[in-house]
């Protein structure tokens, strides 16, 4: 007979092999494509969403009835795509829609671990007035980067570890209010802001003081990503410096060097004031 102690090392041992083997990117793939067909049909009703637990969500960094929210209504999908973090159990996925209500919509997806059922929603949903908005120049360079391959699986003798990824991720943003933080870009570093593409200078900094908050990660190593949702200050002119407005920025790595940069902003003042 087993000893008290030494069932309940097993049976602790079983429950976390089941929840890691949950938290899978399989797992994470088919509920997220669950929540975009969600989006797509204007349903707040798919099997994906937790039924054990009230499912979290929020729009812009406000919490919202998820009945009243995107979701709500249609959305004409013409450009998505996702990145999955089996270590956190979230997923991050980019959405450009052009028909009708045009919207660029960044969502971070968390799951329950255990049966991978998603029990957070927080989305970045910009439209018209958002900064640097312009739905068809973001449809236009996701598709080209996208089939460029620029998005495409690292080969895994290639890939960076998590740590590389998000460090630099973390030098990036942290470059914004401290000239002294170095981030690693790539000689062919471009960065796609709302709607416009630069390439010729992916390194930004703001008068201090300068505080990036609220940071939330989702790495993937396979694809060399990291999304950070954060609040980002000063920007928006019509908001306290501090914290200041919602936004997010999805990074491509290789080879430990910044090779893309994706935000989007949302302003509460038309164009952030600016």
């Amino acid at each position: 007979m087993l000893s008290p102690v030494l069932l309940t090392c097993l049976v602790a041992g079983l429950a976390g092999s089941q929840a890691a083997a949950a938290c899978t990117r399989a797992s994470l793939q088919e509920a997220t494509a669950e929540y975009l067909a969600a989006l797509s049909a204007g349903t707040t009703s798919f099997s994906s969403l937790s039924t054990t637990s009230k499912v979290h969500y929020q729009e812009n960094d406000v919490e919202l009835d998820i009945s009243k929210g995107v979701l709500s209504a249609p959305v004409k999908i013409d450009f998505n795509f996702s990145i999955y973090d089996t270590t956190l159990c979230a997923s991050y996925s980019e959405v450009v829609a052009t028909t009708g209500h045009a919207y660029v919509i960044g969502t971070r997806l968390e799951f329950n671990s255990s049966d991978a059922k998603i029990t957070k929603i927080e989305s970045v949903v910009l439209d018209q007035g958002d900064w640097l908005f312009n739905v068809t120049g973001s449809l236009v360079y996701n598709q080209r980067e996208t089939a460029a391959g620029g998005w495409a699986p690292i080969p895994a003798d290639k890939r960076d570890s998590r740590e590389v990824i998000k460090a630099a991720g973390d030098a990036y943003v942290n470059a914004w209010g401290d000239s002294s933080v170095k981030p690693p870009f790539a000689t062919q570093c471009a960065r796609l802001e709302g709607g416009f593409y630069i390439t010729s200078n992916c390194l930004l900094n703001f008068p201090p003081p300068f505080n990036v908050t609220n940071k939330r990660y989702t790495i993937d190593e396979e694809l060399g990503a990291i999304d950070i949702f954060h609040n980002f200050p000063f920007l928006d002119a019509s908001l306290p410096r501090h914290p200041g407005t919602q936004t997010n920025n999805l990074i491509r790595v290789e080879g430990g060097k910044i090779r893309y940069i994706h935000e989007n902003t949302v302003c509460q003042a038309k164009n952030c004031g600016r």
